[in-house]
């Protein structure tokens, strides 16, 4: 029952910026963590940044300094704002929401392309 939709991918040159956008529906609980993973062509997924209910992150060592994630626990929305976005960024990437209600449960995105290429 519970969705989460992505937007916000796109085709930018390197030193760009985009802003990913992803919301949840479906639940009257609050996720904790949310966070961004991605997956390229024949590479296992990796995870890129989480923020947990009360607005503590955690980033890859590869997008610190260059990617910021934050949410809106009102809306069920988690953002990613990457800028100076390099080559090596390029894969689709999925939103996470981890649901704590007695147990631990994850939802995913259905993906979203981010090509950097020049």
């Amino acid at each position: 029952q519970v969705q989460l939709v992505e937007s916000g991918g796109g085709l930018v040159q390197p030193g760009g910026s985009l802003r990913l956008s992803c919301s949840a529906s479906g639940s009257i609980f609050s996720f904790d963590p949310m966070a961004w993973y991605r997956q390229a062509p024949g590479k296992q997924r990796e995870l890129v940044a989480d923020i947990s209910r009360g607005g503590s992150t955690n980033y890859a060592d590869s997008v610190k300094g260059r990617f910021i994630i934050s949410r809106d626990n009102a809306k069920n929305t988690v953002y990613l704002q990457m800028n100076n976005l390099k080559p090596e960024d390029t894969a689709v990437y999925y939103c996470n929401a981890r649901q704590r209600v007695g147990i631990i449960r994850d939802y995913w995105g259905q993906g979203t392309q981010v090509t950097v290429s020049s």
